[in-house]
């Protein structure tokens, strides 16, 4: 892929060094700048396109416009329609930063944006077929609007609609809604109401019940109605006071006065208050939907149990759409149509069994890199300038929401004459803050960032609420400050109409950071630990420990165990132990093991502490604790990878001398059911339990079954 970078100041409103850009740019063909990029420069563009055969096009400009005229110039040169990438040089950069950190911060943007290009993931999509059924529950006027081009059921929900307007082509279903169950497609709806379906609307009990007790259309009556002689009015007995359920079966629902269970939202199902993007929403849902794949999933290294054993549930705890589910204890099940893109799976899955398409972890991992590598010809680009650029590099994971949002109007506002800046952070978006576990907040620390800022959406969070990563940022603080970093993980909610709470709290970030001991530019991560290991690349688990070993290698760990990592599990086992293979058996990593000599092994370096083991084992004597001990990991002990977490002893075949099972476990079978085979093999110098299977039944056979 031919590569062309364009920088721009747009008119000289983007306080920019063209020049200092240009140098900064490394890893494309070909590098122009201009003043006015979107304008005068355009042909001088479309020259260079032809003259380097370019197939792709990085350019500064956030206008949309602008863009707008980029990109056609693109298509006119028969490049792919999006074969254009944009930086913003402009309101997250040069309006917001002084024009040393701005010439290197746009700089190592487009070195990133070349980078993350590299690994951008092939367009795969999903889908699903369903009707066109649509219930709302009391609200008339989102039925209305919705019933041109939907099946739609308006649900009464104690409400009376007689006289509203618009309704004439919408079923109107009587009842209080006491259940939704279901998904996307197949929503079921659980009413409950005083009237039976055999009523025929005579208006009986309407006019001789209680005013206000029931209702006209539909019929029906009011669960606080008195009792009375009324209530043998009805010519059909279609009255029953004790309450009667049936159900409606959906494709979609819009229920402005429930709470939905998932904190996110789900597919299909509408709470809260309605407005025209609800009702697009629904109608665009109509039929079915596609849309682009959001996962990649490698079920085959899942940890969520075996054999009925319930292990790792990260995945479904941390989902905030419903997206993910269990329908057995030991099996997961992804609803990619249900899945919002936030990443919360990925970002919590240790194993790497469910991963982000786009973006990947390795397409972050390579922005990151590129963003902190600034160093050529030995001191740096900018610093052979004679100019300060960025002195603490702080890698910031934005959200690509709301809080993208509000850093560009925060921009906007310093353009247009507020006093308004901050320190010069390295953005890496991200669709939502989910999706930033640990593992990414380390990689940057061992790429070389002085700091990690998370930074979303605070309040106005689409996905988890807010301050959705206090609990990540208290653990990552733990970890740092044990590897001899000190805490250098934050998360901040930027508002886009209060900027200085955003702009105190990042600077007073940014200035307690001292510069780390980690040199940046020199680490590119391999996201595994062994190759022969079955894990994708950059699963959470070994890109993790990839760059806690980097991070070491410059730092004084202030202890062996690194709190704070909830991938990562130690084992302890007591003397109730019986060597039983369970715990081996279950593990999904395989991390436990029994020697032929009877003892139990332990792979620190492998362990994802799902907990298995501990949950498993039938005598209980396993205990697992989060944290990495550094201790145990191979490097520190001579290459050794395996840890001897209890000695046992092996019972060998009183006939052929072959270990075939565990002191321990013989004793306890011998003291359970020892009594019941007293004397099944009198000639024998031993007992049955002291031969192994095969030489049992050869025994059992010489003696004649006695």
């Amino acid at each position: 892929m031919n590569v062309g970078a364009f920088v721009c100041s747009c008119g000289g409103t983007c306080d920019l060094d063209l020049e200092g850009v240009r140098d900064g740019v490394r890893d494309v063909d070909v590098v122009a700048s201009s003043e006015l990029l979107c304008q005068d420069g355009l042909d001088a563009m479309g020259a260079l396109v032809d003259e380097y055969e370019l197939d792709q096009i990085i350019a500064t400009a956030t206008d949309d416009g602008c863009q707008r005229r980029i990109e056609t110039l693109a298509e006119e040169k028969g490049l792919h329609p999006e074969a254009t990438a944009f930086v913003d040089h402009r309101e997250r950069t040069s309006w917001v930063h002084s024009a040393d950190e701005s010439t290197d911060k746009t700089a190592r943007l487009i070195n990133a944006t070349t980078a993350g290009l590299q690994e951008e993931a092939s367009s795969r999509y999903v889908s699903q077929t369903t009707g066109d059924r649509v219930a709302v529950v009391g609200d008339p006027e989102t039925a209305a609007a919705l019933a041109d081009t939907a099946d739609v059921t308006l649900v009464a929900h104690g409400h009376d609609f007689a006289g509203v307007s618009g309704l004439d082509d919408v079923a109107i279903e009587r009842g209080r809604v006491v259940g939704v169950d279901g998904e996307f497609g197949e929503f079921t709806l659980t009413l409950e109401a005083l009237v039976t379906e055999d009523c025929i609307s005579c208006m009986e009990c309407v006019e001789q019940g209680p005013d206000g007790a029931v209702t006209a259309r539909p019929v029906d009556i009011s669960p606080n109605a008195p009792d009375g002689e009324w209530l043998d009015c009805c010519p059909t007995d279609a009255i029953d006071a004790s309450g009667v359920q049936r159900t409606v079966e959906v494709d979609q629902v819009v229920y402005p006065g429930a709470t939905d269970g998932a904190r996110g939202g789900r597919i299909g199902f509408y709470t809260g208050p309605v407005d025209a993007a609800t009702v697009a929403s629904v109608e665009h849902h109509l039929g079915g939907v596609e849309k682009p794949k959001f996962l990649d999933l490698e079920m085959d290294v899942c940890a969520a149990g075996e054999s009925s054993q319930e292990g790792c549930t990260v995945c479904v705890d941390a989902c905030p759409h419903d997206a993910v589910d269990r329908p057995k204890v030991d099996e997961v099940e992804f609803d990619e149509v249900a899945c919002m893109n936030c990443g919360a799976c990925t970002s919590s899955c240790p194993t790497g069994a469910v991963q982000l398409r786009e973006p990947s972890n390795r397409r972050i991992a390579r922005e990151v890199e590129s963003l902190l590598d600034a160093e050529e010809r030995g001191s740096g680009w900018l610093f052979d300038r004679q100019t300060a650029g960025i002195e603490t590099p702080v890698v910031a994971f934005v959200c690509s929401e709301y809080a993208a949002d509000a850093l560009r109007e925060y921009g906007r506002q310093s353009a247009a004459g507020a006093d308004l800046s901050y320190a010069p952070i390295l953005p890496v978006r991200v669709n939502c803050t989910d999706t930033v576990g640990e593992a990414h907040a380390l990689h940057a620390l061992a790429a070389g960032a002085d700091g990690v800022a998370i930074v979303g959406c605070g309040s106005s969070c689409l996905h988890s609420g807010p301050d959705p990563k206090a609990e990540l940022v208290d653990r990552l603080g733990r970890a740092t400050t044990d590897l001899g970093l000190g805490e250098r993980v934050t998360f901040l909610a930027p508002e886009a109409d209060d900027p200085s709470a955003f702009v105190d709290e990042l600077d007073d970030f940014v200035g307690g950071l001292e510069t780390t001991p980690v040199p940046a530019g020199d680490y590119e991560s391999i996201g595994v630990v062994r190759e022969e290991k079955p894990n994708p690349e950059y699963n959470n688990h070994d890109w993790t420990l990839e760059s806690i070993r980097t991070i070491v290698e410059h730092s004084s760990p202030e202890r062996d165990v690194i709190r704070g990592l909830q991938n990562f599990g130690r084992m302890d086992v007591s003397d109730a132990c019986n060597l039983t293979p369970t715990c081996s058996t279950l593990c999904p990593t395989d991390a436990i093991r029994r020697t032929d000599d009877g003892d139990l092994q332990f792979n620190h370096e492998d362990c994802v502490n799902c907990e298995l083991c501990e949950e498993g084992c039938p005598e209980t004597a396993i205990t697992m604790e989060a944290g990495l001990d550094l201790s145990l990991l191979p490097e520190n002990r001579d290459g050794e990878r395996w840890s001897t977490v209890y000695e046992g002893e092996m019972l060998e075949c009183a006939r052929c001398g072959k270990p075939f099972t565990s002191q321990g476990s013989a004793e306890k079978v011998m003291d359970d059911v020892g009594h019941l085979v007293e004397g099944i093999a009198p000639q024998s110098d031993h007992s049955i339990f002291e031969y192994c299977g095969e030489c049992r039944a050869t025994l059992m056979f010489e003696q004649g079954g006695q």
